[in-house]
């Protein structure tokens, strides 16, 4: 299988949803969603009929996109005054309104005036859910290649050193090793570079990033990930990095300490590691995804640490799972209120984990693929917290 005969089947199945909405065809102006669907991420507008061939409207580069995209009709970006003309008898038009900035949805509402919009935004996220076997190749690539890295983070990690000069050494043999950097997110307002590591009360900061860690980050205008703080003996180490390889994310975290843990440290790292295991073992066809954040939360609260679960007290993320593919934020996620029933193929980062401000994160992090028999673990690495 290869991405020439992988996009044409992706279409396939995104024409029988738009045929079952009744819809008369699909406009993607997002990059990555013109990606799937067509193995090109330039500067494009991809129009995808309920019934026929896809059409791909290109700005920048027309040349780059002739050569890579896996559409026959491929042309340049027409003046507004044609780009009605190329939708004749096309009324009602889905858009994927998640990522469509109103500027955008006015500039083509103006180019296409009278037609109807509809949101497809679930459709299209739900389709990219379920990975094909090709996507899982990719993936279980990225996660042996990620593994590596932190395999060999006891050869530079050492008392002293600041958070920012372990990231630097950790992303250095990362993107040697081929690692693309791209960490995608959907989700408005959301951003990261490459990954954090962060160690103690450091790591327990709060802020802006939608998950259970954040770290201090540089400065006020990056206030995600690695600090100047030094790492000091006895702290936990928390690194947590997406590997992105061929476009395809897998997510994980490790940690680290230089010399010995607390108990109560340890004590929770047994419980997110218990935490994770019952959950994976149940990412199976039909397990629905906010029973399995309850069964997590119930868990840590069973063992005493519900109060900082998932994040400081106050502070706490609500899911302990997300799922992952060309973005960070992809679906389903293990999270309240998300009652969808997981799908053999999708993939998920289970991400446990608990933050004590005055002690620093700890917890453990895998990506997994839903299968008949439970999560297949991609990121191969062994879970075991490493003393240096």
């Amino acid at each position: 299988m290869s991405l020439e005969l992988e996009c044409p089947a992706r279409i396939s199945r995104l024409q029988e949803k738009l045929q079952a909405l009744e819809l008369d065809g699909a406009l993607f102006i997002y990059p990555i969603d013109i990606y799937y669907f067509t193995a090109t991420r330039q500067n494009s507008t991809l129009w995808v009929p309920a019934e026929g061939e896809p059409l791909l409207l290109v700005r920048k580069s027309y040349t780059r996109a002739k050569d890579e995209a896996c559409v026959a009709d491929i042309r340049p970006f027409p003046r507004s005054k044609e780009f009605a003309s190329l939708f004749a008898g096309q009324q009602k038009i889905g858009m994927t309104f998640d990522v469509t900035p109103v500027q955008q949805f006015n500039y083509y509402s103006k180019l296409l005036p009278g037609r109807e919009f509809s949101d497809i935004t679930m459709l299209n996220r739900e389709l990219r859910s379920v990975k094909s076997a090709w996507e899982l190749e990719r993936m279980r690539y990225s996660g042996v290649q990620l593994s590596r890295v932190f395999a060999s983070v006891a050869d530079f990690l050492q008392p002293g050193m600041r958070e920012v000069d372990l990231a630097t050494e950790f992303e250095a043999r990362l993107r040697k090793i081929g690692n693309e950097g791209y960490v995608r997110m959907r989700a408005f307002n959301q951003e990261l570079f490459m990954g954090l590591a962060v160690a103690g009360s450091s790591g327990s900061t709060g802020g802006f990033f939608d998950g259970a860690v954040t770290g201090q980050g540089m400065s006020h205008a990056s206030p995600h990930g690695a600090s100047v703080e030094v790492i000091k003996p006895g702290q936990p180490v928390l690194i947590d990095y997406a590997g992105v390889f061929d476009g395809y994310i897998v997510d994980m975290t490790r940690m680290y300490v230089c010399g010995e843990l607390n108990e109560t440290l340890e004590n929770a790292f047994t419980v997110a590691c218990q935490i994770q295991a019952e959950v994976a073992a149940k990412l199976k066809p039909g397990a629905i995804c906010s029973e399995l954040f309850v069964l997590a939360v119930e868990m840590a609260a069973e063992a005493g640490l519900g109060h900082c679960f998932m994040g400081p007290p106050g502070e706490q993320a609500k899911f302990v799972g997300h799922g992952v593919g060309l973005e960070l934020d992809e679906f389903p996620v293990l999270a309240p209120g998300f009652d969808m029933p997981l799908s053999v193929g999708q993939t998920i980062a289970v991400e446990p984990k608990f933050v004590f401000p005055e002690l620093g994160p700890i917890g453990i992090e895998n990506t997994y693929a839903v299968t008949e028999q439970g999560g297949e673990k991609i990121s191969v690495l062994s879970d075991a917290l490493v003393r240096i």
